[in-house]
Formats: structure tokens, sequence, C-alpha cells
């Protein structure tokens, strides 16, 4: 049996400390960090250089997250897996394809059928009809390619309508590539409506950093997601953040089975609220008014397949 060293056995208990969950000791504040913070399962919570400004920054950290070194490498990183729901138990049966009025241009979400449960939707956008009702669509791309799809195959759709969300099954009857790439799908079949749009909230947990301002690089914090719509989020903070009408640059990430999506940009701070218990603590309701076509889709299927998670109903955008 080989008898370790002093100085192996030293840095066997570096290591081991590093690999732990860091205490609160271990991040100063007012200073920059040297190191970027993970949560447990390995969202970024904040950048190496980031700087506590406060106590209370610190404390909401440690009480909402469960920090690591981001730089350590840890032997198991556990992932929540999203679990979809059944669609078919959430709206009508009996909607047509004329029902829906999807129009030109709208904006959907494809995944082959086999295998589907779990898998994410990769957008595309609907570009026309035949007589027969049979639908012309644009090939969703995955990491720079072709979704791999072919002829007979049953893909699953999510559909943005104009006043509502439905999804339906069609076959694929042809691969077209000139003067696009784009495929042509069978009659829609198996229609569900889902919701109506801009309606839904449902529960999040996840890490959302922030910035203060619009312009500027990096990001001065993090905050919780506590609640996500198809346009936005609502989120607790240590402070306020900033008034009703200003905006603040937001990052964060979707998870969807094994896939993420991220998704960076700027959100307009709608309503600022004391947290009862915790007054220096607020929670703040964002509008994301600058997504991409894809961060829609992201935020739209994260949504939907979380419609036995509702919050509550409501007609505003957030």
């Amino acid at each position: 049996m080989t008898n370790l060293t002093a100085e192996d056995q030293a840095e066997a208990r570096d290591a081991a400390t590093e690999a732990a969950p860091l205490t609160p000791e271990a991040m100063p504040v007012g200073e920059p960090l040297a190191w970027p913070v993970v949560d447990r399962d390995g969202a970024l919570l904040l950048d190496a250089g980031s700087v506590l400004v406060g106590e209370a920054e610190r404390n909401f950290l440690f009480q909402h997250f469960t920090p690591y070194r981001g730089d350590v490498e840890r032997l198991k990183v556990r992932r929540e897996s999203a679990t979809a729901t059944n669609a078919a138990n959430a709206g009508d049966t009996a909607a047509t394809t004329r029902d829906m009025h999807l129009n030109i241009g709208a904006l959907m979400g494809l995944r082959p059928q086999m295998g589907a449960s779990g898998a994410p939707m990769h957008p595309c956008r609907l570009i026309g009809f035949a007589p027969n009702e049979a639908l012309f669509v644009t090939t969703p791309y995955v990491d720079g390619r072709p979704i791999a799809v072919t002829p007979g195959e049953n893909v699953e759709i999510v559909a943005i309508a104009s006043q509502a969300v439905y999804r339906f099954v069609c076959t694929v009857h042809a691969l077209s590539h000139s003067p696009l790439d784009y495929l042509v799908l069978s009659k829609a079949a198996n229609i569900r409506r889902l919701r109506e749009r801009r309606s839904i909230r449902v529960r999040a947990q996840f890490p959302v950093r922030y910035g203060i301002g619009e312009e500027g690089a990096g990001y001065d914090g993090v905050a919780l997601a506590r609640g996500i719509s198809a346009l936005g989020l609502s989120v607790s903070a240590a402070w306020a953040l900033g008034k009703v009408g200003e905006r603040l640059r937001v990052a964060f990430q979707l998870r969807s089975g094994d896939n993420a999506t991220a998704i960076e940009t700027t959100a307009i701070i709608r309503n600022v609220q004391a947290e009862t218990g915790a007054p220096t603590h607020a929670t703040l309701g964002l509008e994301l008014d600058r997504l991409t076509p894809a961060e829609q889709m992201a935020m739209k299927v994260y949504v939907f397949d979380r419609q036995d998670d509702v919050l509550y109903w409501t007609g505003g955008t957030r």
C-alpha cells in the first residue's frame, strides 16, 4: 500500500474542498470573484469577475441556490429532466384544419413522433397550403443541419395560431430543396387545441443572470425565476434591480429533455413588488420583447410542456 506524502494529502484535501458546495465565507462581498459560480446542476450563476455588492445579495444566492466553483469538475452533476405532459388532455378534440385559422408564416415546432416524449420541438414556419389541406413548412435545422425525417414518417407539431395554440400530427409526404428546404406534410390529424395564447404562466425555478441597464457587457448578479410565460418571467431578486419601465439584460437556459436552449436578451420591468417577510427582496415581472424566433419557440414549448403546473391564467403578456 502506497503511503501519501504530506503534500499529496494536502492536495487531496484541497481538491475535495473545491468540489464541495461553496460557503458564504468563500464568496467575499465587494471583491471580484476569482472563478465562475454554478448551481448544483451546472447552471451558471455568476461569471468570474462578478462582484457581490452586499450581504443581502450573498444571502439571497445561498438561500435559493447551492453554489459551486465553476472551474472545478465534479464527479457527477445531476440534471432534473423536464417531464413532458400529455397535451391531448388539454383541449378540444373536434378541431379541424380550418378551425385553427393558421396564417402563412405562423411559427411552429416540429419533432418526429417516434420517441417524441420529452424531445424538443424544433422551430419552423408554415409557408403554404394545398387544396387537399396538405401543409408546406420550412425544414427545421438542428445544429446547423436539416432535421432527420423521411417520407412516410409521422411528425408531431405545435402551431402558434392567432388566438390559440394547437398540437397535431402529420405524415411527411416529401422533402424538397428548391427554391428552399421545405417539407410537404399531410392534412393535419388528431388536432388538439392547447390553450389560448398569452394566457398561461407556469411555475419555474432556475437561475436568471441579470445586468443593470440595456447596454453593457457581462452580468451583475443572479435572480431566481418563479414563473414563466411565453413572453416573460417572474423573478425573485435580492433587491428591486430597477424601476417600472427600465430595462435589464438577462440570460438563462431552458432545458427540454437532454437539450438546453440558451436565451440572452433584454427585458422590460413591468412591475416590482416587495416580498412578504423579506422587505429587501423583490419580485419583478419582466417582459422579454426582443426574442429571436428560436427563442420564442423555446419559451412557448417550455410553457406548453408544463401546463399541469399552472400558476394562474391572465390576459397579460407576462
